[in-house]
């Protein structure tokens, strides 16, 4: 589209001709060469490599519940009775999970999906003559989601799906090392820093504590004796278990870039972690619902 007004404003200076390798315009009795675009730099090309980004958004087309998340902010959108009509709602919850996926702001979220085919193909924007959002755009569709809290929503739904698909441990509480428990724990399990934790005073009687041991003390067991086999297998036991709350937080700090806050204001960066926390949660059973689903 954007050629083809290009090639009409052309005209309008003088005569244009185009050729194999160059676009000629005679001006005022002056010919002008101008080499065209190779295909490759238009993104035309033939390569069949398949990147980890194309892997990437491939497994969370299969593992993304599209449909279910659809619905839940269908009812917010524009119907567009005014202005230019508004892109689909799956193309901008898309767009706007590729955000998180890949850490885009949103003038540059709207420059990949002019620079890179693969992002408007996975969006629902393959044609070269479609329109595509602006910046403006993916940012109302952000407020979208913020003003009507939506993204709780959305976590709420991903793990109702995956609990009854068998994916999720629902039973589990994540808390900060110096917040207070809900007082209906049986097991805690923590790292070093909470050494000491059972001792204090509002410390519940029934909760049986699993703090690891300090690293130098772990150093300093005698694994050539049953006992300190031991001890060193229960601390590799207590580790796994922890392993599995603090594995979503390295997938968003690692797999998908989050490493500090981008928005200001505490809902909208709220409404982003939360957002991370359900695709996460979605990435880390990828594996096991191909299974599931043969």
């Amino acid at each position: 589209m954007r050629l083809r007004y290009a090639l009409i404003h052309l005209r309008r200076l003088g005569t244009l001709c185009i050729n194999r390798l160059h676009l000629c315009l005679q001006v005022r009795g002056r010919v002008e060469m101008m080499p065209l675009m190779k295909q490759a730099s238009l993104g035309l090309g033939t390569s069949t490599k398949r990147t980890r980004k194309a892997a990437f958004l491939a497994e969370m087309e299969r593992v993304v519940p599209w449909a279910a998340l659809v619905g839940l902010v269908a009812p917010y959108a524009p119907e567009g009775r005014r202005g230019r009509p508004p892109f689909a709602v799956e193309t901008m919850l898309r767009i706007h999970f590729m955000q998180q996926w890949f850490t885009l702001s949103d003038p540059a979220m709207e420059d990949a999906l002019h620079d890179m085919p693969l992002l408007r193909d996975f969006a629902g924007l393959g044609g070269w003559s479609e329109r595509l959002p602006d910046e403006t755009t993916i940012l109302r569709f952000r407020h979208l989601l913020e003003e009507h809290q939506l993204a709780p929503q959305m976590l709420q739904t991903v793990n109702d799906l995956l609990h009854a698909k068998g994916l999720l441990l629902k039973a589990g509480t994540v808390v900060e090392a110096n917040a207070l428990l809900h007082g209906e724990e049986v097991e805690v399990f923590g790292d070093a820093g909470y050494q000491g934790a059972d001792k204090r005073d509002d410390a519940s009687a029934d909760v049986r504590w699993n703090v690891a041991m300090r690293s130098g003390q772990r150093r300093a067991l005698d694994t050539s004796k049953t006992l300190g086999q031991l001890q060193e297998r229960l601390e590799q036991i207590k580790a796994s278990i922890r392993a599995k709350v603090e594995h979503p937080f390295r997938v968003i700090k690692r797999q998908f870039g989050h490493v500090k806050v981008r928005y200001r204001g505490l809902e909208k960066n709220t409404a982003q972690l939360v957002t991370l926390f359900a695709l996460s949660n979605l990435w880390m059973v990828r594996r096991k619902w191909a299974v599931l689903d043969g």
